[in-house]
């Protein structure tokens, strides 16, 4: 199963693009953010569901962040 969401912002620039799943990563002011959010979400999606979680955001053309979820678990 893959679910999309994306906007129509400014984007992001690759360095942003870069850190954006590491714990603790916000771009906002301090004391306004804990940058656990997309961190958490990602662990989620690929730890406990083996799915993926990607971002797109070409330049002056939004961001896009897919999720893709087997629909039955992988048996290892």
């Amino acid at each position: 199963m893959e679910i999309a969401i994306a906007d129509n912002g400014s984007g992001m620039s690759p360095e942003i693009q870069q850190h954006i799943f590491e714990p603790f990563f916000t771009t906002k002011p301090v004391g306004q953010g804990t940058g656990m959010g997309l961190s958490i979400s990602y662990q989620i999606v690929t730890e406990k569901h083996q799915g993926k979680l990607e971002c797109f955001s070409p330049s002056g053309k939004g961001t896009e962040f897919v999720i893709q979820i087997p629909l039955q678990k992988n048996s290892e």
